[in-house]
């Protein structure tokens, strides 16, 4: 049997991870692939905005369940659900960041890795 490769695992769980922000309605949902970006942190954020607390944890739950139900695999690490302005879920090759608009805007995580490869996902499942 032939062994995946990291990059394609990787792709995998950004696909799930977009699958589960939008099973919530996420919205303005972007991926920035920074594998091409030396010394970058991780393969790729997520990125997504969410209307409220309500929303963003309910957003963060589904992406937890899709990439669970889909790849039987778990965040390494989970911050943020408590006043869910800024969820952040940290999948190691993967980073998911879930805002509300304010503090999207005030951090501009899209501006500060302007180099990355962006792309865009509709808020339509």
């Amino acid at each position: 049997m032939k062994k995946t490769s990291r990059k394609a695992d990787t792709e995998k769980l950004v696909k799930e991870i977009i699958n589960g922000l939008l099973e919530k309605k996420g919205k303005r949902i972007v991926t920035l692939d920074l594998r091409k970006i030396e010394n970058a942190v991780t393969d790729f954020y997520v990125v997504c905005s969410g209307d409220s607390n309500t929303h963003v944890n309910a957003l963060a739950g589904s992406v937890e369940e899709e990439v669970r139900k889909a790849l039987k695999d778990k965040p390494w690490h989970v911050e943020g659900t408590t006043n869910a302005e800024w969820v952040l879920m940290d999948y190691v090759n993967v980073v998911v960041h879930i805002f509300q608009r304010g503090p999207r805007e005030h951090y501009n995580i899209e501006g500060l890795w302007a180099d990355a490869i962006v792309k865009e996902y509709d808020e339509v499942a």
